[in-house]
């Protein structure tokens, strides 16, 4: 690939690997344009070659001095932004609010703690610790709405028999049974979707940041790598030529966690939802098998404090009686529907008549 900016004012260039790079800076002069270019390099293939080429603002045949800044080391955050031009945006925290939160949150908050904490591992730990018991209340209310799912599913259980396969029907009499009973089944997604964010902030930041590289904990001797707990004789696409213990480990908890809230939920309506949910940590064991340590690390221990929390929270918070008491009330004084739910149940209603003119015989 080659990119040519003949006439952008150019102020720095940075060839950047994972954690060093090689950059240069104008001084007051900014360059006169330049020329980029990289070629991959077939063997080995994950290798390539990165060139510029840039035009020095001179006159020609004048004697002067053009003031140029080089740098050569790690991609280290505060070293970077020392020179005050936006060299540190070449580490790769992500863009938009993924990267902002990286930069502005996660990272001060992971340098805070190691000024106290020599090992990165149990910085991590605490790291989980304290974001868990931030995001605990909006936890706590996706863990209440699933409780009061648990509580009607004996209420819906009776739906299946007597609608038998007409899985329309039954998703239909699903949604106004928790209607009468003021139930949200959205109610639990708000807190994931919150988590999204930080979630995918941490992917980024555990293979971008230079401060894990060549750090040891537990049994993973770089936590900025994979941690090889077995080698294959193989090496399969995507998924490399071993096992990594704390994705094996992260994909067990997943499973677990799983299994222990289907158990309270009732998914007659939509079973093909449960095989899904199964499904899922499989494949992103393919993906992560290959990723730092750092963050199968943070995914597997912030999965047990999940499960730490969901099952202390379900067993010694929650009272099944004092909740079904509640939905009985809520049921004794309905309140009016919201639009979204009315529009909800009309598409679910049109789609219902659909289907019976398709299948005149059908009741």
């Amino acid at each position: 690939d080659l990119i040519e900016e003949p006439e952008k004012k150019i102020e720095w260039v940075s060839h950047a690997h994972q954690f060093f790079n090689t950059s240069i800076m104008s001084g007051e002069t900014p360059f006169d344009g330049g020329s980029f270019s990289t070629e991959m390099i077939e063997d080995p293939d994950e290798l390539k070659t990165i060139g510029s080429q840039l035009n020095i603002p001179y006159n020609n045949g004048a004697a002067e001095s053009i003031a140029m800044t080089m740098y050569i080391g790690p991609n280290e955050y505060e070293n970077l932004d020392s020179y005050g031009v936006g060299l540190e945006t070449i580490i790769p925290y992500g863009r938009s609010i993924f990267g902002d939160i990286n930069r502005v949150v996660i990272r001060p908050s992971f340098n805070f703690l190691s000024k106290f904490i020599s090992s990165k591992g149990l910085v991590i730990l605490i790291l989980i610790f304290i974001i868990k018991m931030l995001l605990y209340p909006l936890y706590y209310k996706m863990l209440y709405s699933q409780a009061k799912m648990g509580v009607l599913k004996p209420e819906l259980a009776h739906l299946k028999t007597k609608f038998k396969d007409d899985a329309q029907k039954i998703q239909m009499e699903t949604m106004k049974v928790y209607r009468e009973y003021g139930v949200n089944p959205m109610g639990g997604c708000l807190p994931m979707i919150i988590q999204i964010p930080i979630w995918y902030a941490l992917f980024r930041f555990f293979p971008a940041s230079i401060t894990f590289r060549q750090e040891a904990f537990l049994w993973a001797n770089d936590l900025s790598s994979y941690d090889a707990f077995i080698s294959l004789p193989f090496t399969l696409p995507m998924f490399g030529a071993h096992l990594s213990l704390f994705t094996i480990l992260w994909a067990i908890s997943q499973v677990v966690y799983t299994y222990y809230n289907m158990k309270h939920m009732d998914m007659s309506a939509n079973p093909a939802m449960k095989y899904v949910q199964y499904l899922m940590p499989l494949m992103f064991f393919v993906y992560f098998n290959t990723y730092a340590s750092g963050l199968t690390c943070y995914m597997f221990f912030s999965q047990l404090m999940n499960i730490l929390q969901t099952v202390i929270t379900k067993k010694y918070v929650f009272n099944d009686e004092k909740i079904k008491s509640e939905l009985d009330l809520n049921k004794a004084n309905p309140k009016k529907k919201g639009k979204f739910q009315q529009r909800l149940e009309d598409a679910m209603k049109q789609q219902q008549l659909q289907q019976n003119k398709k299948n005149p015989k059908k009741k």
